[in-house]
């Protein structure tokens, strides 16, 4: 990928800044998702997919964090473009990449396709209320830089508790509510503490709440 003189996740966030800060009436989760839709999707690619992403958001270390995945099935919500899903099905039985753009699920299919990766990955369409998938269906369900765009998140988080399989867990990673080189406006985002406080009035208990193992994000897990 050609370097171009500001880096395309700069751009990416600069153009969603700029969209935020438009007045509107739309509640913020909605304000997000309405970026992701109408963006370009080759810029959004780029987004996810830029290099220097990995120095941050550390894949290798966070799917190390799940535990051993032999065997499991993960479900991976807010997959977008497969960063973490691909990867992962190297190590689980079964990947579920959950998204509710299209977009992304067929970017994923043409990436198994063309790259012959992947073949344990099954693409899944969902709304924007729904976790989409069956009851008890996974063992470890991972939410990275997603959750502040669900709305209703309490309702959301009572849906998929019952997704869980008995002694499932849930992880969720996302932004620190502060400002950060890369990472959405800082009204969107969501903290640490919010979050859990949300998870137990779903009904999960919270196992591990981390800060410092990502520069720029928090790591909770749940089950």
């Amino acid at each position: 990928m050609t370097k171009q003189p500001l880096s395309i996740l700069t751009l990416a966030f600069v153009a969603f800044t700029s969209l935020h800060t438009e007045p509107t009436a739309t509640p913020p989760e909605s304000a997000a998702n309405r970026f992701i839709h109408q963006a370009d999707f080759d810029t959004l690619v780029a987004h996810f997919e830029d290099p220097s992403r990995a120095e941050w958001q550390k894949p290798d270390a966070v799917i190390a964090s799940l535990g051993p995945l032999d065997g499991k099935t993960v479900a991976d919500i807010g997959t977008g473009t497969g960063y973490f899903a691909f990867p992962i099905a190297k190590k689980a039985a079964k990947v579920i990449a959950i998204d509710i753009d299209q977009r992304f699920l067929d970017y994923i299919r043409h990436k198994k396709q063309t790259q012959k990766i992947g073949a344990n990955i099954d693409t899944r369409l969902t709304a924007p209320d729904s976790p989409g998938l069956k009851i008890g269906e996974a063992d470890v369900v991972l939410i990275v830089d997603t959750l502040h765009h669900i709305e209703n998140r309490i309702e959301y988080l009572k849906k998929l508790r019952n997704d869980l399989r008995k002694g499932g867990v849930l992880v969720i990673v996302d932004f620190k509510k502060e400002k950060t080189p890369p990472g959405p406006p800082v009204g969107l985002r969501l903290s640490q503490e919010q979050v859990e406080a949300e998870l137990k009035a779903a009904g999960f208990a919270v196992l591990s709440g981390d800060r410092g193992f990502l520069p720029y994000q928090y790591i909770i897990k749940a089950e």
